[in-house]
């Protein structure tokens, strides 16, 4: 069987509609793929938004309602997710690590801190 399947000849097609196009393939060397990005004023010119009624929206009136979820807490010190609050000094903190260094703060840099956030905590 196998010596029957090695003899024949399978003319395979040069390009397989299953098959992903290569870009080098799709595109020649030095021809642009004909996307580019647009700037605002750009976007402002074509789309001529003067023309446009006032409560259709646009790139010049978009408003959002606020958020539904909460904001996110950030660490106080390296700026990742903090779930954790230090009751002493009500900074924000990621890990243990960080509470531990946070705890060895004097309160000259736990206020400059704070202010930082806009919580004004005064420590006793």
């Amino acid at each position: 069987m196998e010596a029957d399947v090695v003899r024949s000849e399978m003319v395979l097609p040069p390009v397989m509609p299953f098959k992903r196009v290569q870009m080098g393939d799709k595109y020649q060397k030095g021809q642009s793929r004909g996307r580019y990005w647009k700037h605002l004023k750009q976007l402002l010119q074509a789309e001529n938004f003067i023309s446009l009624p006032l409560d259709e929206p646009n790139y010049l009136n978009i408003e959002s309602p606020p958020s539904m979820y909460p904001s996110k807490k950030y660490c106080d010190i390296t700026g990742f997710e903090a779930p954790y609050v230090d009751p002493r000094t009500k900074l924000r903190y990621a890990d243990p690590e960080v509470f531990k260094r946070v705890r060895n703060l004097p309160n000259e840099h736990v206020q400059r801190y704070l202010a930082l956030r806009n919580a004004a905590v005064i420590i006793r």
